[in-house]
């Protein structure tokens, strides 16, 4: 666990809040979000999803491993007066509770273990909104580790349990050059 906090405070460390931007599975798809209610941003990041879901009024929380991250996201929204609950939290060692959230938004980030709890912490009606990397990519961004990027329609396998509302893995099919490439995305209901 210390090597991969290490890994990210580092990685994080002279990164900058105000360049990331929200992953496209939430920011196309910000329409179906409830007007209030709960969500979360597991492996967070610098944030971009958590400070959408905060400014489209949901009281929202971003958790991720990487302290410096954390601080850096909570010291950004306090400035620019967003509200935003923040924690240095391993989520596979403290997953969410059951019934706790009714949007929970995970971008680039992929442990199977966590499907199932992620579902239980989903209120009824709730939305998970997915989006990360696939093997069949066209371009080798991401991580290198084909451990941690999704087989075709995994997600859908994943999160059967749900109903799918919104699904997008191109792949490499037809023009490669044009379209959704490289990752997957999902958004289903509870």
């Amino acid at each position: 666990m210390a090597d991969l906090t290490e890994k990210w405070d580092e990685r994080y460390q002279d990164a900058d809040i105000a360049e990331s931007c929200p992953a496209l599975v939430l920011s196309e798809n910000k329409h179906l979000l409830p007007r209030r209610g709960k969500a979360l941003e597991v492996a967070c990041g610098l944030g971009a999803n958590a400070l959408l879901l905060a400014k489209q009024g949901l009281e929202t929380t971003a958790w991720d491993v990487s302290e410096v991250v954390i601080d850096k996201l909570w010291n950004f929204a306090k400035n620019n007066r967003i509200c935003l609950h923040v924690e240095t939290r391993d989520v596979v060692m403290s997953p969410p509770i059951r019934n706790s959230f009714d949007v929970i938004v995970v971008s680039r980030f992929l442990e199977r273990s966590l499907a199932s709890a992620l579902v239980a912490a989903l209120k009824p009606g709730g939305l998970l909104f997915y989006q990360t990397f696939i093997q069949d990519a066209v371009h080798n961004h991401g991580p290198g580790n084909p451990a941690y990027r999704l087989h075709p329609n995994e997600l859908l396998s994943m999160f059967a349990s749900l109903r799918l509302l919104l699904y997008r893995e191109e792949a490499t099919v037809g023009d490669v050059t044009r379209g959704f490439r490289n990752e997957a995305m999902f958004v289903g209901l509870k």
